[in-house]
């Protein structure tokens, strides 16, 4: 089927809807085939290897006419001056929105991803069942995986200080998806080891299941309350160690990758090796990778990213299959994806990212 409905809908860089609505079949099925050959080897198609593969009888001569129209509507090009055509980024997404035919997945696919992805219970937290998934799309799809994940409004667990040296405590925050964050805090001199193990408790009875905004807010509406209950030096340590943590309020996003080896396979030419160099950049900038999954929060379904269609990848030339997944609630949680050359396999990467963030959602909504 084409790409469409199940899957989502593609976000931009369409080509140009009166050049591409005047293509008839002939011309459809050509430049079908350019594409495809294009995905399969990374190689440029000549019109005598055309006249072989295609399903109906034209000579090389009345391909290349047809190539040639391609290419003036900006599809198809020439690298170099006596070799065959590529797809241009425009191209790949005509072919992606109109022509790719997605299949399904196997038992088997499904059964891995169902087995890899569900073996870390998310009672242990998010991050490991995470980076299982991003681990496993880039050992089934060859490219890089990567999740980003929105850590916003985490529920809290517990928290605990512990003293490092005279004038120094470390404030251990443990939330419920099992996640920690550490903080250290300044502390007077003379706080005995009491007062460290009654703040602890103090916040504990009052944080379970709570989020640190209102922690935070209850505390600052009732700050006379917690002088009364507290000494002053205990009091002091509860406020350092709610301040410390100020900056975790609000949206945090994550960013996972695995795989990137994976992306050194098969080069074959000095073009392609800096063109992997290029996107190795790119995904140290994870705050641009961040920001590119987050637009696949947008919506359902799939989401297909080419080359240069965004400014990330502009000098790689690479492209992004991705997808969201929600809790039981219906929030995104987080977008999972692959990253890899724009020759990357649309038709298997699609359905495998798709089914992955299902999976995802399932546990993490518990379902």
């Amino acid at each position: 089927m084409s790409f469409g409905g199940k899957f989502g809908e593609i976000l931009q860089g369409r080509a140009e809807p009166g050049a591409l609505a005047s293509l008839d079949a002939r011309s459809r099925e050509i430049f079908r085939r350019i594409v495809e050959s294009y995905l399969d080897s990374g190689e440029p198609v000549g019109s005598r290897h055309l006249s072989r593969i295609l399903p109906m009888t034209l000579s090389p001569a009345s391909i290349r006419n047809v190539m040639q129209d391609l290419e003036e509507q900006g599809l198809i090009f020439a690298p170099h001056t006596s070799a065959g055509r590529l797809p241009t980024e425009i191209g790949l997404r005509f072919f992606v929105d109109s022509l790719l035919q997605i299949g399904d997945l196997s038992d088997d696919e499904r059964k891995r991803i169902e087995s890899q992805v569900g073996s870390n219970p998310v009672d242990r937290g998010l991050d490991p069942l995470l980076a299982q998934a991003s681990a496993l799309l880039s050992g089934l799809t060859r490219g890089a995986g990567v999740v980003a994940t929105t850590k916003d409004d985490r529920r809290l667990r517990q928290i605990e200080f512990v003293r490092l040296d005279p004038d120094r405590a470390l404030a251990v925050l443990v939330s419920d998806d099992g996640s920690v964050e550490n903080r250290v805090v300044a502390i007077p001199r003379d706080l005995p080891q009491s007062a460290l193990v009654t703040a602890g408790n103090y916040l504990n009875a009052r944080i379970r299941g709570r989020t640190l905004f209102e922690v935070r807010a209850d505390m600052e509406a009732g700050r006379q309350a917690v002088q009364a209950e507290l000494d002053e030096l205990t009091a002091r340590v509860v406020e350092a160690g709610l301040a410390s943590w100020a900056g975790l309020e609000g949206p945090r996003r994550q960013l996972i990758v695995r795989g990137q080896a994976n992306l050194l396979v098969d080069l074959t030419a000095l073009d392609d090796l800096e063109r992997i160099r290029l996107l190795f950049d790119d995904l140290e900038t994870k705050t641009d990778v961040i920001d590119l999954l987050s637009r696949a929060e947008q919506g359902e379904g799939v989401r297909i990213f080419i080359g240069s269609e965004n400014k990330l990848f502009s000098l790689s030339g690479s492209s992004m299959i991705a997808a969201p997944f929600r809790d039981s609630e219906k929030r995104v949680v987080g977008v999972l994806g692959v990253i890899g050359p724009t020759r990357l396999n649309y038709a298997r990467v699609v359905p495998m990212v798709d089914y992955t963030a299902r999976v995802i959602a399932r546990i993490v909504g518990g379902g």
